[in-house]
């Protein structure tokens, strides 16, 4: 949010510098692909509650193909998640403490997130070549297993390159700037007096 963002040297009539701890700016592609598969969703959904409604039938591909846009869907908001160090964590331990050991569990943190994430993209790669050398097909509608497979490496190595970029930021930040920019999203859409407190 512009709000948030350090002004220039010149005061407040400045374009403002985004800083070390400035979300990607290709983090629109996980959020138009969160928009896209809930929309979809809904879509399906919604087209099944009708031919049911009106038909007492249903589609049958919807069941299979909207596992698939969930599975998706909470890949994408992996990815999302890690890119904006909003992903699960423990803040009785990552909250806590000097400024030098939060950086340094932040690190760890996108460090073992882009390591099981390589491996999952790397082992997974594996499972796309036997269902396309295999010519599995899906049980529901009977397309190509591998039309739906292929997806996990590809979003796997999304996420782990998310999360070797926090762990860049991360390491290129002072222990200042760390704390700065951790404590925007406790702050942000509040409003402070003049003295410092809460309004």
């Amino acid at each position: 949010m512009p709000s948030q963002l350090p002004l220039g040297p010149s005061g407040s009539g400045s374009t403002p510098t985004p800083d070390a701890s400035a979300e990607p700016r290709l983090l629109r592609l996980e959020d138009w692909l969160t928009a896209a598969s809930m929309a979809l969703l809904a879509l399906i959904t919604f087209a099944n509650v009708l031919v049911r409604y009106f038909t007492d039938s249903s589609f049958a591909w919807t069941e299979e193909f909207s596992v698939f846009l969930m599975i998706v869907l909470a890949l994408v908001g992996g990815s999302s998640a890690v890119a904006r160090d909003q992903h699960i964590r423990i803040e009785f331990f990552c909250a806590a403490g000097p400024a030098l050991r939060r950086r340094r569990l932040a690190q760890l943190g996108a460090l073992l997130v882009a390591v099981l994430f390589a491996l999952i993209a790397a082992l997974s790669v594996r499972v796309v070549w036997d269902d396309w050398r295999f010519e599995e097909t899906s049980p529901g509608i009977g397309v190509p297993q591998w039309w739906y497979s292929i997806w996990l490496p590809i979003l796997s190595a999304l996420i782990a390159a998310r999360a070797v970029g926090l762990l860049l930021r991360r390491t290129r930040q002072s222990d200042a700037q760390y704390l700065a920019g951790d404590a925007l999203p406790a702050t942000a859409g509040q409003k402070q007096d003049p003295d410092g407190g809460q309004p």
